[in-house]
């Protein structure tokens, strides 16, 4: 870390030299949004939207030396203090994503021992089951929208391996209201100027609506759990008995219920896109499709366990491919606490900070070939020498997300199982992404699929 002399000696990161309309569109396109605002304006490029006292001005960060700089640090530099958070919270509760560093240390450690590879392990009981499910459905040559499929998956290895609860019948139900809340806060949150929020707006209103159902799905299935302890659900269980190891203190029924809904959010859209991505550039390369279907076949018939990861190398690397052309998080946005070197530049104390990991990892500068879809670049010959911080696909530093494990172990065993079982035809040459909260699929995925057995 560069020292507060140091710092106030640097430079200023430089002003964007787009015009100020395409600036405000290219913050809120977020992912291509924040390519463009490189080339024009380098790695580290300052954009002011609107007057201070209205809106902080925002840089934008692309490079591995200014991702580390950002969200390497300790909160004591940079923390989640902005609006959109600030919305999150208001709506849809605290939680490890939302909350700022004094409220999100405690939870943190009470939750990090939730996520560890070993416990992991534990919830993936059903997962190669429900992804079984999937393709036997599929009529052999039927036409499918792979995002659709993909999200029908995730929500029932959600329900079943972890929640104890068949999600299927509620899928429809569950899902309005995340697009609901999600769309809400991502609206405010990037205003510049935002109506107060007691003020009885519509959608202020349906917002709140659709919290109200997500809480009381959560709080269902915490009252089931408290009254069931033999009930197959993980990682309520895991949560009920979580402490703080410094306090000894339990999370509380809300706080339980209010970490429930931030991991159905982002573990159903994040998964059912890394893998809808996958299947979906499989289905354009049969021959890296059949490289997969090798690999898993050499498995033998029967149900992958966690244990079958370390065999499926070239699985593990097409998904590591798709989360770099796809990661699930476009961008990560900080403020700055106080003045900070950010890849040479300074960057001042109040500033929003916005690390565009779509735009890092599609950039020519730090990958070779950036658009091509290539699982071999992240063999272990070709990833020696890596720039740790070039590849973000779910953050780093001290708030890096706490389920990369499970997203990693669900994603791979999904993708081998259906893959196993079917081989999968992309009708379309374009994936159109949208970035409500994380990285979807903008419109159906179309693919005809051929049983495998």
């Amino acid at each position: 870390m560069v020292g507060t002399v140091e710092v106030a000696a640097l430079p200023l990161a430089p002003k964007n030299a787009l015009p100020y309309l395409q600036q405000v569109k290219a913050v809120r396109a977020y992912h291509a949004g924040f390519e463009t605002l490189r080339d024009a304006g380098g790695p580290v490029t300052r954009c002011s939207l609107a007057p201070t006292w209205m809106m902080p001005n925002v840089v934008v960060v692309t490079s591995p030396k200014g991702a580390r700089d950002v969200i390497g640090r300790p909160d004591a530099f940079v923390d989640k203090t902005l609006p959109i958070f600030e919305e999150l919270r208001r709506v849809m509760g605290s939680n490890l994503f939302d909350l700022a560093h004094d409220a999100w240390l405690p939870r943190r450690r009470a939750l990090q021992p939730v996520f560890t590879k070993r416990h992991v392990a534990a919830f993936a009981g059903h997962m190669a089951d429900a992804a079984e499910l999937v393709p036997r459905a599929w009529r052999n040559g039927a036409e499918i929208d792979l995002d659709t499929e993909c999200r029908r998956l995730t929500l029932r290895v959600l329900g079943r391996a972890v929640l104890g609860l068949d999600l299927d019948e509620r899928a429809d139900a569950l899902a309005a209201p995340l697009v609901t809340v999600t769309k809400y806060v991502m609206d405010r949150g990037l205003r510049p100027v935002r109506a107060p929020h007691w003020l009885p707006t519509p959608g202020r209103h349906r917002a709140r609506a659709a919290s109200g159902a997500l809480h009381e799905l959560a709080g269902e299935i915490v009252r089931a759990c408290r009254d069931d302890p033999t009930r197959d659900a993980p990682l309520v269980h895991a949560l009920i008995a979580a402490t703080d190891p410094a306090t000894g203190q339990p999370l509380t029924d809300t706080q339980i219920c209010d970490e429930l809904i931030i991991f159905l959010l982002a573990g159903h859209d994040t998964r059912a896109t890394a893998l809808t991505y996958a299947l979906w550039t499989l289905g354009r390369h049969p021959e890296l499709q059949d490289k997969v279907a090798a690999e898993v076949a050499a498995l033998g018939d029967r149900a992958l366990t966690p244990e079958d990861v370390s065999r499926l190398e070239y699985t593990v690397r097409v998904l590591h491919e798709g989360l770099r052309l796809c990661p699930p998080a476009a961008a990560v946005a900080r403020t700055a606490m106080q003045d900070i070197e950010v890849d040479g530049r300074r960057v001042e104390a109040g500033t929003m900070v916005l690390v565009g990991i779509y735009a890092l990892h599609h950039d020519p500068a730090v990958w070779d070939r950036p658009l091509v879809f290539d699982p071999d670049r992240f063999s272990p010959e070709n990833s020696q020498g890596r720039d740790r911080w070039q590849y973000l696909p779910f953050g780093g530093g001290p708030r890096s997300c706490i389920g990369d494990h499970f997203a990693l172990l669900e994603a791979t065993l999904g993708l081998a199982t259906i893959v196993r079982r079917a081989e999968v035809q992309s009708l379309d040459d374009d994936f159109p992404i949208a970035v409500p909260f994380t990285t979807i699929a903008a419109a159906p995925i179309r693919a005809r699929v051929h049983s495998r057995t």
